[in-house]
């Protein structure tokens, strides 16, 4: 039985756009798989700083009832953190500039806490109280948690954003609204390096 070449062009145009379609779909739920894993990634961001967020209200009443002349110190942590807490960015917006605001209130509150954390050094009872040492301990444990909580961050986005990036899944990625998220980046005072003198 011979097939008309008519017949031939359908069958390989049916093909052709099932290839296509099965491309399209493979494409388009990758697409979505790193989306997700950015959201993910990004609410282990926040729970790491809502984790220290936590700890600063038992800290400030350990250092009030040693310092209590220190009490500017003590409001600009509380007022920092109030701030901080205040500042969320949805998963869904995860801009350059949503991202640099999140972490720029982020680092008014590490500033105030390094602050907080320099004062204790005049008071010898504060430092070798029980609760200030474990408080202490967990804040450092915290910090070590966001730094690698940002970087896997980091890693996710740039693995979404070089999806997103290559042809031919850039065709998909603007067709369905698939747009770049922002990094966390070093801090602005972190780039010049402190000078010493002796």
């Amino acid at each position: 039985m011979k097939l008309s070449k008519g017949i031939i062009a359908i069958i390989v145009l049916v093909v052709i756009g099932l290839g296509i379609f099965m491309w399209g779909k493979s494409a388009y739920n990758g697409l979505v798989g790193k989306q997700e894993a950015v959201s993910s990634q990004w609410a282990q961001v926040q729970n790491a700083y809502q984790r220290r967020s936590d700890l600063i209200p038992n800290l400030v009443a350990t250092v009030k009832g040693y310092a209590t002349h220190e009490q500017s110190t003590l409001t600009a942590v509380v007022e920092a953190r109030a701030k901080a807490t205040q500042m969320q960015v949805n998963a869904n917006d995860l801009t350059e500039e949503n991202i640099q605001k999140y972490q720029q209130a982020q680092g008014q509150l590490s500033t105030a806490l390094g602050r907080l954390m320099m004062i204790t050094e005049n008071y010898p009872d504060l430092k070798a109280n029980q609760n200030f040492m474990a408080l202490q301990d967990e804040l450092s444990g915290t910090e070590n948690r966001i730094a690698t909580e940002r970087n896997k961050f980091n890693v996710r986005v740039q693995e979404y954003n070089t999806s997103i990036r290559m042809f031919p899944r850039n065709i998909f990625a603007s067709l369905f609204g698939f747009d770049k998220k922002g990094y966390f980046e070093a801090d602005q005072n972190a780039q010049t390096a402190p000078t010493v003198e002796f």
